[in-house]
This record gives C-alpha cells, sequence and structure tokens, in this order.
C-alpha cells in the first residue's frame, strides 16, 4: 500500500489493520484521521495492499 502522510510518501505491505499500521508508525491513533482512497475508515478496518492512504492530523477548534 502507498501511505501518504503530509511530510513523508511510504510503501508498506499489507493488508494491514489500521491500527497495526499506525502502531508502527509510532502514531497515536486518537490524534489522527485515516482515509484510504479518499475515504475516512474506521480504526479496526483492514487496509487492502493496494490502498493509497493518507494519515492526516485532527484539528479541532471553535469560538472563544
Amino acid at each position: 500500500m502507498t501511505l501518504r502522510h503530509p511530510t513523508r510518501v511510504v510503501e508498506v505491505r499489507g493488508p494491514m489493520s489500521v491500527v497495526k499500521l499506525l502502531r508502527e508508525l509510532g502514531v497515536d491513533r486518537e490524534a489522527v484521521l485515516v482515509m484510504a482512497d479518499r475515504e475516512l475508515i474506521a480504526g479496526d478496518a483492514t487496509l487492502r495492499d493496494d490502498a493509497e492512504v493518507e494519515i492526516r492530523p485532527v484539528i479541532s477548534g471553535g469560538a472563544v
């Protein structure tokens, strides 16, 4: 699978669960959103070997 992160692109062998991928990359699941082939996916999903995966930081804000 192709993993696209805002600062890097890496190839990762799949299939693999989202949880396992993030653990291997040392990324906190609560701090990111994971998209596969341009769709938001759940943490318990399994990523296909040919998936294009993006990891995006969670951004929050609001009125003061």
